[in-house]
């Protein structure tokens, strides 16, 4: 903790310390995991959910799955691992709901734009080409510049919407569609000459 005048403000924990409380199982490490990243993985379940109680429960499902992971797992960056957990669980919360929903979340919006590309057809070597296919895309995703690599993840990884992602390079709404349509076009000559027909 800092003292500025009167006023106490509590500085963020390493992730290391986290990482060794849940080791520990110090129930402290959730108290310090949900005080550092609490925003963050809001953020990233609302852009899949947009419903704030459903994120709320996506935190505490978060929290959880780290405890029960943490040990035997030990996370060498503890926020791309927090991220992970709290993706695939507001995912799998949307798909459950699916039926329910008028208003598409974010993540359709962006996926939307990448369908043409992944879209399955669902031969019998479905799972060996998915697995394929990841390595494709991640190899094409660590070519990129690091700003593309950063808009490449934020839209299609994180959900984040494009002015969000302007904002975050301060970059105009423009210029972000305009990179994402050369990403899109660059992946798609990728996959191509990988032999995937599109």
């Amino acid at each position: 903790m800092e003292l500025r005048g009167k006023q106490t403000v509590r500085t963020p924990m390493d992730d290391e310390k986290i990482v060794a409380l849940y080791w520990e199982r110090d129930e402290k490490a959730i108290e310090e995991t949900d005080f550092k990243y609490k925003k963050y993985l809001f953020s990233i379940a609302y852009n899949v959910l947009h419903d704030r109680l459903d994120c709320e429960e996506c935190l505490n499902d978060t929290y959880l799955g780290a405890w029960n992971a943490i040990p035997p797992t030990k996370p060498n960056v503890l926020k791309a691992f927090l991220t992970t957990i709290t993706r695939r669980i507001a995912i799998k919360r949307y798909h459950s709901k699916g039926k329910q929903r008028v208003i598409p979340s974010e993540m359709t919006s962006s996926l939307s734009e990448l369908e043409d590309f992944v879209a399955g057809d669902g031969d019998v070597d479905a799972d060996f080409d998915a697995e394929r296919l990841g390595r494709v895309i991640s190899d094409f995703v660590r070519s990129l510049s690091e700003r593309r690599q950063f808009i490449f993840m934020s839209r299609y990884y994180l959900a984040d919407p494009i002015d969000t992602i302007a904002s975050d390079l301060s970059l105009s709404r423009s210029m972000v569609n305009k990179e994402l349509a050369a990403i899109r076009s660059a992946l798609k000559e990728k996959l191509e000459s990988e032999g995937y027909s599109i």
